[in-house]
């Protein structure tokens, strides 16, 4: 396995420690090792993504396997919070719930039975426990990922507990939604990811998001205008060529042209769906597209929001193809080229990087948390 790259970190920047809950297959891991940080503690409860995880990570982080720290559950009763060990910044991309109205008039946790609550007591226990021991850190920056409907999701309330519930821990909130395609990655991914930090640990009053990245990899602080200065990509940049489309499809004995069935199934829909009046059906791209619609978990069923073209190839069908799993890899910016691997099932692989955060969004956000919050 190749070396995974990290940032040249200058003599002013600190090392730290991450722990990377709702894991996934590592994409905040990736962005944030390459930012010169040490992952501790990991938890994800799916068993295929545990196995792309283990597969990858355990050459790059060997100590969370051997320590036991590689958690299934982090809602497991016996998982004492307490005993994970001490980081810097926690990492998560978690699942989008609801609170209880009835439990917040009657004054209980009304972020009890969500996944929050639990990255809310990992932090809490960490700080109740510094009170006694002011050998235990507590944890100064917490960066979560949601989907783009996260702040209005029950009328905008689930947004505005965590706000509450991280300010009551001690922590300044700041949260953006950022797009995949203004950070050199073809897709247009929408993604609201928020920054908290320990308003006793860290001096800084605020948190300047960055927006994309320019055609130099130079941050975008301007909102207004990342649309004019992101680097200009398109879908060709993550497309295996045909030689090695052909070669890899020979060598699995598959084919990724969706059958005559599927593809009449699909034009058949989109026109039911354009009577009605609504823009739904699926999405064909080819190389001189700027950037495919948000690839997610369901990819797998029929690959409808994500077809490549195939018009007027020699030798191949006249119907789309879905992505191969490499190319998946590719729009979410995972180093498939050089050193990251997939070892299970295509349908597996799909759901994975459906499910991923794009990792050069996560590693352009973690560099400024560095520099701005960290390193302050």
């Amino acid at each position: 396995m190749a070396k995974i790259k990290k940032n040249k970190m200058s003599k002013d920047l600190k090392p730290f420690k991450f722990i990377d809950l709702f894991a996934g297959i590592g994409g905040f891991h990736i962005a944030m090792h390459e930012n010169g940080g040490r992952c501790v503690f990991a938890s994800e409860i799916d068993k295929f993504a545990r196995q792309t995880y283990k597969h990858n990570f355990i050459k790059i982080s060997p100590e969370i396997f051997e320590n036991e720290n590689f958690n299934e559950d982090i809602t497991d009763p016996k998982l004492e919070y307490s005993k994970i060990p001490d980081f810097d910044i926690l990492c998560a991309g978690f699942p989008c719930q609801p609170f209880s109205h009835a439990g917040l008039k009657k004054g209980f946790d009304d972020t009890r039975g969500t996944l929050f609550f639990n990255i809310k007591e990992i932090v809490k226990s960490k700080i109740e426990a510094n009170k006694f021991n002011k050998k235990v850190k507590i944890p100064k920056i917490l960066l979560l990922e949601n989907v783009k409907g996260f702040k209005n999701h029950d009328k905008g309330n689930t947004f505005k507990r965590i706000k509450e519930v991280l300010n009551d821990l001690g922590y300044e909130v700041s949260a953006e939604v950022l797009n995949s395609k203004h950070f050199g990655v073809p897709q247009n991914r929408e993604r609201i990811f928020i920054v908290a930090w320990h308003r006793d640990s860290v001096k800084s009053k605020e948190f300047k998001f960055p927006w994309g990245l320019d055609d130099n990899g130079e941050v975008i602080f301007e909102r207004e205008k990342r649309d004019e200065r992101a680097k200009i990509i398109n879908v060709g940049s993550i497309l295996l060529s045909q030689e090695e489309l052909e070669a890899l499809e020979k060598r699995d004995k598959k084919t990724y042209t969706i059958s005559e069935k599927l593809w009449a199934g699909h034009q058949r829909r989109r026109v039911e769906h354009a009577q009605k009046g609504n823009g739904f059906g699926y999405s064909s791209f080819n190389e001189g597209s700027p950037y495919t619609s948000t690839i997610s978990a369901r990819y797998y069923k029929d690959g409808s929001e994500i077809l490549i073209e195939q018009n007027n190839i020699p030798e191949r069908p006249n119907r789309p193809r879905k992505l191969h799993p490499k190319e998946a890899a590719r729009l979410q910016g995972y180093p498939i080229d050089s050193w990251f691997e997939i070892p299970v099932s295509d349908n597996q692989a799909y759901k994975q990087f459906g499910n991923s955060v794009s990792i050069p969004v996560v590693k352009t956000i973690a560099s400024e948390i560095i520099k701005q919050l960290l390193n302050d």
